[in-house]
């Protein structure tokens, strides 16, 4: 698999650029965050690499930073996430912004960003929350990611379920913090679903 290209930049447009390295020219998809930082043409380059193979075909992925690289390797294992959206995501997100969005469980920024629903910013969060933080050390980034609580993570871990099933966010909510409120301890997962179902069915 190739991680990185050195080569020379020999066409670059926004939806891919051509790397021409040992007298091969490298077809490479990048998001734009990667675009701007890209050299002139004609002048020497380096990129981080994601190799994605199909049947049909081996396509090359190119970012300006390694850490960029490995949040896209973290997007795609989402399910329901490809390349091409985790690309546009990253288009539309900084990587140390997406740290932070994921990390305050941020819907609202992830949302914003063209193709990405409600559903699927959920499911990042829920998946990639705890995952991206050790990505970008807080002294690189400059972002500091709140660590949740056990509650705030169940929480969330019930909120993704419920709305699932197709109950709006803020009912679903309103009931699981009313569970967790008269609670005496701490629930599992199973019961806050099932006490909160209750109270939605009434």
């Amino acid at each position: 698999m190739i991680a990185q290209i050195n080569g020379t930049l020999a066409h670059k447009s926004v939806s891919h650029i051509v790397v021409n390295n040992g007298g091969i020219g490298f077809r490479v998809f990048v998001p734009l965050t990667t675009f701007y930082e890209l050299p002139e043409v004609g002048d020497d380059l380096q990129l981080y690499i994601h190799t994605h193979v199909k049947e049909d075909a081996i396509n090359l992925f190119g970012f300006h930073t390694a850490e960029e690289r490995d949040i896209f390797q973290l997007m795609i294992s989402v399910n329901g996430i490809g390349p091409k959206l985790a690309l546009n995501i990253l288009s539309g997100i900084s990587a140390a912004e997406l740290v932070s969005a994921v990390g305050e469980g941020n819907l609202g920024r992830l949302t914003s960003i063209p193709g990405v629903g409600r559903k699927i910013a959920e499911r990042v969060v829920l998946e990639l929350r705890d995952k991206v933080a050790k990505l970008i050390p807080e002294e690189a980034s400059g972002i500091s990611v709140p660590q949740l609580s056990a509650d705030e993570i169940l929480a969330g871990d019930a909120l993704s379920a419920l709305t699932n099933l197709g109950y709006k966010s803020k009912v679903a909510k309103e009931a699981i913090d009313k569970v967790i409120k008269q609670a005496e301890g701490p629930l599992p997962l199973d019961s806050l679903l099932k006490q909160s179902l209750n109270i939605l069915s009434n």
